[in-house]
């Protein structure tokens, strides 16, 4: 079950932003809208996408955006978060992906400023995140959003073509 964590009125629409199970066909659609865009600017072995078994594991959040019809229109997940009884004071950012119908809209930003405050309030310090030279809309979101550049980590450390990210998040007031 979802609940709103946030409901956002912008000029074009109303979206709003919760916390949900990441098995929902509409979901799927976006995820595999995700994969394709992934897979047309980097080979298979360069792209380290979650699939839902993956964004269902304990510790995984998954954010979803809806307009005011209801339909799903951008995703993101937070690995590493407290959510599920974890205690890691860092999350990845990883699977977010804006339907292209809703692109330069704004959308994307309120999801990542919901999922931050949440993150924040849940007792998240830090946000990493992992895109690709080639993914320019991304690298100028992120650094838009206040992320800045950091050496690869985990996984992707090696990889030529991922550029890693990293925010600091302010504490959630009391």
């Amino acid at each position: 079950m979802s609940r709103a964590i946030f409901t956002v009125y912008s000029v074009l629409m109303l979206t709003t932003i919760s916390i949900e199970s990441p098995r929902q066909p509409e979901l799927a659609e976006l995820l595999r809208l995700s994969g394709e865009y992934a897979q047309s600017l980097y080979p298979p072995e360069s792209n380290f996408l979650l699939g839902v078994d993956e964004l269902e594991q304990p510790g995984v959040a998954v954010y979803v955006a809806r307009d005011a019809t209801g339909r799903a229109v951008g995703i993101a997940a937070l690995v590493g978060s407290p959510d599920s009884g974890g205690t890691s004071r860092e999350a990845e950012l990883k699977r977010m992906f804006m339907h292209p119908d809703v692109r330069r809209h704004g959308v994307a930003g309120h999801l990542l400023a919901a999922m931050e405050t949440e993150a924040a309030a849940r007792g998240i310090r830090e946000i990493v995140l992992e895109t690709g030279p080639a993914s320019h809309a991304a690298l100028g979101f992120y650094r838009n959003a206040g992320y800045r550049e950091v050496p690869l980590f985990g996984q992707y450390v090696g990889e030529e073509l991922s550029v890693c990210f990293a925010k600091v998040l302010p504490k959630a007031v009391q």
